[in-house]
């Protein structure tokens, strides 16, 4: 096996909060349907598809399950400087998402935080 590609596919409750939060933390997007908002993140635009839950139930034969209560995947953004990441913070907060964990160090060099979007989507905002 050799994929061209990788992306994600996630669901979500609210289209429109969905986007609305992407689009404030600066995710550049990739269209948008009656079912579905996507983004391309980071310099080799990796693709994240965000899907109605309904929708995404309806096509798949797995249990999707509440990211409020637990995830699959939890997604690592890359931060240049520790200001970058404690601006990602203050950003994440202003476009309505949920600081799981504040920023801090992780040992020497390392230095970032966990957000939780409006669903529940878990990333961490990381520098080393």
């Amino acid at each position: 096996m050799n994929p061209k590609m990788i992306w994600s596919n996630l669901t979500v409750s609210d289209l429109d909060r969905t986007t609305k939060f992407y689009t404030e933390l600066g995710f550049k997007s990739n269209g948008r349907s009656n079912d579905l908002t996507s983004f391309f993140v980071g310099e080799k635009n990796f693709v994240m598809h965000f899907f109605l839950a309904d929708s995404m139930k309806a096509n798949v034969e797995i249990e999707i399950s509440d990211a409020h209560i637990a995830n699959e995947v939890m997604f690592t953004l890359s931060a240049e400087t520790k200001d970058e990441v404690d601006k990602w913070a203050n950003e994440v907060q202003s476009a309505g998402g949920k600081i799981v964990s504040k920023p801090k160090e992780f040992g020497e060099g390392y230095y970032g935080f966990v957000f939780a979007d409006p669903d529940g989507h878990k990333f961490n905002v990381f520098y080393m």
